[in-house]
């Protein structure tokens, strides 16, 4: 049992069940899913400093079908750095993966079906 008296599953294909707290009550998403609900864009940074900024909605889909842990920790490993791969030739994965603002210039992904998101919002709350 969690802190919280959830139960936190790492089954590929769950949806987070908690996410993380700050110690001034801020929550902080932990995994691809509470980041689109909590309207946070995703920004994988490679160890050059290059960025991309992506929409977490479209991002959390992709991952979901694919049946893809959506953790941010193992979801870093789907990403790579492509500026850094015409330069170096080869992939170069992001040491960390940034929770900022949504924006305009976000890349989107395709957007889950609105069936499939609301039935995600609503196990998500309950």
């Amino acid at each position: 049992m969690g802190s919280r008296g959830l139960k936190r599953t790492n089954s590929p294909n769950s949806v987070c069940e908690m996410g993380g707290w700050t110690r001034d009550g801020m929550r902080v998403a932990t995994c691809l899913f509470e980041a689109a609900a909590w309207h946070y864009a995703v920004r994988p940074v490679c160890r050059y400093g290059h960025s991309a900024t992506f929409n977490p909605h479209g991002l959390w889909w992709h991952f979901h079908k694919r049946m893809w842990d959506d953790r941010l920790k193992p979801a870093r490993e789907h990403f790579w750095c492509r500026s850094c791969s015409l330069q170096h030739r080869k992939r170069v994965r992001p040491v960390r993966l940034e929770l900022v603002r949504q924006s305009a210039a976000d890349i989107e992904l395709a957007f889950p079906p609105e069936r499939e998101w609301k039935r995600a919002i609503s196990r998500f709350r309950s």
